[in-house]
């Protein structure tokens, strides 16, 4: 029982961090599809407030796409950000292991968004000064996802929940499209991300799984705006329906 109040720790930990980026990375999607038919729908929020929606069909029992966004609004007494991206992918998926128990899944995709950061504060007499920063981007991404259904399980109130773990590693790279500075014409900035997250799910009915996200982002280039000071923490829900022996699959310990 000490892991989930150390997760806890660190999910409040992150929520109190001042890091400033003029980019905010989504939370990965990770549908764990094993057959044609599957469909996965999935909602998360961050400490900092940014929602993520990820959805995904299983074409065939190869083939998936996916299409995610996310959006942040918050305006505190420092600072106000306003944050949307949006995105599409494709990619392959299979199942191993001795019961086909675990997951590849290898996406490839493509996006854009916008951010408005206005960054607040008072000089010696009390007077506010503020300092925006207004940009648009692109966004280009490979993403490798494996996840694996173990024989474990939480008990709680004498029920068992099955868990669910897996880890993605994502490498996007982000091209200013238009950034200003107090409403004039700044320098353009790209930077390389890689982006490794690992997760846990605890599968409430064969459908329906809570999920906590936990996760570090590497900028490769060094910029002043474009940085990698954001880390993914989450807490989600997760739903999956479809495919022909869907109820079966997420049943299974």
């Amino acid at each position: 029982m000490k892991r989930p109040y150390y997760l806890l720790f660190l999910f409040l930990l992150v929520s109190v961090s001042g890091c400033v980026s003029t980019y905010m990375p989504n939370v990965p999607n990770v549908p764990m599809f094993t057959e044609k038919g599957e469909l996965s729908a999935a909602g998360h929020i961050t400490p900092k407030g940014n929602v993520t929606f990820n959805t995904a069909y299983a074409v065939s029992d190869h083939f998936a796409v996916q299409v995610n966004g996310s959006m942040l609004n918050t305006e505190r007494r420092k600072r106000d950000f306003r944050h949307n991206l949006i995105e599409a992918a494709g990619g392959y998926f299979t199942t191993f292991g001795p019961d086909n128990n675990r997951v590849l899944e290898v996406y490839g995709g493509l996006g854009g968004g916008s951010s408005d950061r206005i960054d607040k504060k008072e000089n010696k007499t009390g007077e506010l000064l503020t300092d925006r920063y207004e940009a648009s981007f692109s966004k280009y991404f490979v993403q490798v996802n494996f996840s694996s259904k173990r024989k474990k399980s939480l008990k709680v109130f004498s029920r068992e929940y099955p868990l669910n773990y897996g880890t993605a590693i994502r490498g996007s790279y982000i091209n200013m499209k238009d950034f200003k500075i107090n409403g004039l014409a700044a320098t353009t900035e790209d930077n390389i991300f890689i982006e490794p997250i690992f997760y846990t799910r605890l599968t409430l009915n064969p459908s329906v799984q809570l999920q906590y996200t936990s996760g570090t982002t590497i900028g490769l280039k060094n910029r002043d705006y474009l940085t990698a000071a954001y880390s993914v923490f989450s807490l989600g829900v997760v739903i999956n329906v479809g495919g022909s022996n869907i109820t079966a699959k997420n049943g299974r310990k």
